[in-house]
């Protein structure tokens, strides 16, 4: 890439205003390293995107943005998820900036990655993958959920980066081509490599989080999993149908045993298998209506076609 690319860093926030005093002269003092070095041109900013907090939030990025041209403020009309967050910041962004990289603002990915980031780019990568190198900070359980959450994706056919979350750069190029994607259930982890472009990723290890705490609990890890999986793959559809198959045949050869023993004169009322055959066909069929429910839903929040974010502030 030619020049010094103009760069915005989007950080999503909901109700941090525990942590934003301690990791905002952090995001600052690296874009102006950044820019001292050569690596991001002088009207660089910080993008912080405020998701309806009802805490403190947004009159620290308020107070951040005043008299300070490095930093911009946008806040969504309500809370409406981190992945809607994120998008918003980088489509705010695409026009005024050649390059954006969306981070987290507890702390926890190493900022420094950010010099490899954009040697990548200067390299010509369009996008490039933030990628943990290791979960050493996380505990057996999370790091079991997170590594299997990742590999069920991939069995499922969704095109994911093993241990990248929403750390990344993409150039202002490739942001425009996503603009055209109109999905309403957002999963950006597996949206953008549908994208294309030449990609790459750079590995660094996370930190504990350094104040406040954490806006992710398992249900919402569990809720992302399910839109990630449900929005990008057919899968678990074409699971139901091989499942249908397999009952369908054990069911023929289970009537064909019942014809023979009839037959043979061995028959004996049973309860117990009786009730068995009763349970699992039952239970398959609601965990099918289940699945088949949940591809429904996506189709009809999608056809409302409405809008994936909407900005009710800026700071000037």
């Amino acid at each position: 890439m030619s020049g010094v690319p103009r760069l915005a860093i989007v950080i999503p926030c909901y109700n941090e205003e525990a942590v934003l005093p301690v990791t905002k002269p952090l995001f600052e003092d690296k874009l102006l390293s950044l820019i001292e070095a050569g690596k991001a041109a002088r009207d660089s900013a910080l993008v912080f995107v405020d998701d309806g907090s009802r805490d403190a939030t947004w009159t620290l990025i308020e107070e951040f943005s005043c008299g300070n041209p490095h930093i911009r403020g946008l806040r969504q009309s309500r809370n409406r998820g981190h992945q809607s967050t994120v998008l918003a910041g980088l489509l705010e962004s695409m026009h005024d900036y050649d390059v954006t990289i969306s981070v987290d603002c507890d702390g926890q990915d190493d900022l420094n990655t950010m010099d490899e980031m954009l040697a990548a780019y200067a390299e010509g990568a369009e996008v490039v993958y933030g990628v943990r190198n290791d979960r050493a900070t996380d505990s057996f359980f999370k790091r079991f959920t997170a590594e299997s959450f990742y590999r069920i994706l991939a069995t499922m056919g969704v095109e994911v980066v093993f241990n990248h979350a929403d750390y990344r750069l993409i150039s202002s190029r490739v942001l425009k081509e996503f603009a055209s994607f109109k999905e309403v259930n957002l999963f950006l982890r597996g949206l953008i490599p549908l994208v294309g472009f030449k990609s790459t990723s750079v590995y660094y290890a996370r930190h504990e989080r350094m104040a406040g705490e954490s806006h992710y609990p398992l249900t919402k890890m569990l809720g992302l999993a399910v839109d990630g999986v449900t929005s990008l793959s057919v899968k678990p559809i074409r699971m139901i149908t091989a499942a249908g198959i397999v009952v369908s045949l054990l069911s023929f050869f289970f009537i064909l045993w019942i014809i023979g023993t009839f037959f043979w004169g061995t028959t004996v009322p049973g309860w117990a298998s009786t009730t068995a055959a009763s349970v699992f066909l039952g239970g398959l069929q609601l965990l099918s209506l289940g699945i088949i429910g949940e591809y429904v839903g996506k189709i009809y929040m999608e056809s409302k076609e409405r809008p994936r974010y909407i900005i009710s502030e800026r700071t000037e």
